[in-house]
């Protein structure tokens, strides 16, 4: 008897459900919001449109298909098989806050708000989600494979992330470390080291990117390649900034932590972190595994 597919709805509660949360009924959350001259109302039509995007989504799932559902925050947790079917319901970003827990299961990204969303990874309306989901259980879904970045440790340690890491001090103050990319390694004191993906290309490396004016063209999307920047690099008698940036289209980049207090983590996830110690050693690399994110 074979097993019936699993849909797995991958959500992240609203503004609204943090606000009640804090401050207990939907009264009193009126009330504060007005003691700071906002208006409860846009906050209650985003939360609608999540909930009916929700709605919509578990509606298209049939009725003799397994089905289960995560809350970003309980990501770590929660234990994804092979044969699951994702579907992400919000912002873009949930996408990349859930790609690194997949081993190429394949992911719908479905836009509850179009209005406030961007849509580049959560691209499809939540009424489309029925043949969406009898695709991708079928294996007729086009999919875009989205490169991945995997940070690795001496200790054995890794870290994937779909938009991109950050090596450097837990609190983002000056960390020292041996970098080394391709060539001679080179000490440096700096707050930290960004590289990133092609998806990871419209955030934190964008702004990099174009506040220093680099002459490189950063990754496409669906490109095998990542970007990598050094932020605030710090000249002294000890230290040097020579190498703060590039493309690194194979091989690896690699750091020898010269000082306490180092993590690595990725996409903004700074909870679910690599703690790092005094000589240690991590290299950072394009991923073996992509992001099959359904086109």
């Amino acid at each position: 008897m074979s097993v019936s597919p699993r849909v797995v709805v991958v959500r992240r509660n609203t503004e609204y459900d943090e606000l009640v949360a804090r401050h207990g009924t939907h009264g009193q959350v009126e009330f504060f919001l007005s003691t700071r001259g906002q208006a409860l109302g846009e906050v209650e039509r985003r939360a609608l449109a999540v909930r009916e995007a929700l709605d919509a989504v578990g509606a298209a799932i049939p009725l003799d298909w397994r089905r289960g559902v995560v809350e970003r925050g309980d990501l770590t947790r929660f234990l994804f098989t092979p044969d699951d079917v994702v579907v992400v319901v919000g912002q873009d970003g949930l996408v990349a806050n859930v790609a690194k827990y997949l081993h190429g299961q394949p992911v719908i990204g479905v836009n509850p708000d179009p209005v406030v969303n961007a849509g580049l990874l959560c691209r499809h309306r939540p009424q489309d989600a029925a043949e969406l989901l009898r695709a991708a259980v079928a294996g007729t879904a086009a999919y875009e494979p989205r490169a991945m970045v995997q940070v690795r440790a001496d200790d054995g340690q890794t870290l994937t992330a779909l938009n991109e890491v950050y090596v450097g001090h837990v609190s983002h103050q000056t960390s020292r470390y041996l970098l080394r990319v391709g060539g001679e390694p080179e000490l440096q004191a700096s707050s930290g080291v960004v590289v990133g993906t092609g998806t990871g290309a419209t955030g934190w490396c964008r702004s990099l990117w174009q506040q220093r004016h680099e002459p490189f063209q950063l990754p496409a999307p669906t490109e095998p390649s990542l970007a990598w920047f050094v932020r605030e690099a710090w000249p002294s008698p000890t230290t040097r900034t020579t190498q703060t940036s590039g493309r690194l289209d194979s091989g690896l980049l690699e750091l020898e932590v010269q000082s306490e207090g180092m993590v690595a983590f990725g996409d903004g996830m700074e909870t679910d972190r690599m703690e790092l110690r005094w000589g240690q050693r991590v290299a950072v690399s394009l991923a073996e595994r992509v992001l099959r994110l359904a086109g």
